[in-house]
């Protein structure tokens, strides 16, 4: 089998892959024929027999890391179930543009989209929705801080939202084009670097995982 160039498998089977998204991919088609390249399209053509939507979660285009994708309706559905159940174990790791003395902590806070601004997300304490991040000091490397996180909800931007606004951790993400100084796609310095599920046939439990590549 021939595996399109910048897929990343890390496991496959006849119901799941798994893959190391690279920084600057969409995760799904976007928008516009120059966008229809992505995870989700070179999964399908990588594997014959493939539904048409394999994707179960989605990464920002400008996030790496690892990403879950169905090959099987049945598989789909109960990949699907488990994120929206929150069964699934995610953890990103991050440079934060920044110093940050605290050891870690949970940032709570409420966003929403500005429909002026898409797809950016402001904070609304009564009309956005609650993201929820555990979050864990790594250290500080030349006046930026490593930190691990660890979402409990999946809110659109959320991870980049909690690192930037004031209310939560002060700084933006190193690379971020719409919360930050970023500029280009793929300078994001935020990668899923654990993935934790239960294969949705065996139910065997499956963890994967992915060292920050920055």
């Amino acid at each position: 089998m021939t595996i399109p160039p910048g897929l990343d498998v890390i496991y496959a089977d006849d119901a799941v892959v798994v893959v190391n998204k690279p920084s600057g991919l969409l995760s799904v088609p976007g928008k516009g024929e120059a966008n229809q390249d992505c995870v989700a399209a070179r999964v399908k053509a990588a594997y014959p027999g493939c539904i048409d939507q394999p994707s179960v979660h989605r990464l920002d285009q400008d996030t790496s890391g690892l990403l879950a994708l169905a090959l099987t309706t049945e598989a789909h559905r109960d990949l699907s179930m488990q994120f929206m159940d929150r069964l699934v174990g995610k953890r990103y790791t991050a440079l934060i543009d920044g110093v940050l003395k605290e050891p870690g902590g949970v940032i709570e806070l409420k966003f929403r989209l500005d429909p002026n601004n898409r797809p950016y997300q402001v904070y609304d304490a009564a009309k956005g929705k609650r993201g929820v991040t555990r979050w864990r000091n790594l250290g500080v490397e030349d006046g930026r801080t490593r930190v691990e996180f660890m979402p409990l909800t999946g809110r659109t931007h959320q991870l980049r939202l909690h690192a930037a606004h004031a209310k939560g951790l002060g700084f933006p993400i190193v690379g971020d084009r719409l919360y930050g100084t970023g500029t280009e796609p793929g300078q994001l310095k935020l990668h899923a670097s654990l993935l934790r599920f239960r294969h949705p046939v065996t139910r065997e439990p499956m963890e994967f995982v992915s060292p920050a590549p920055f």
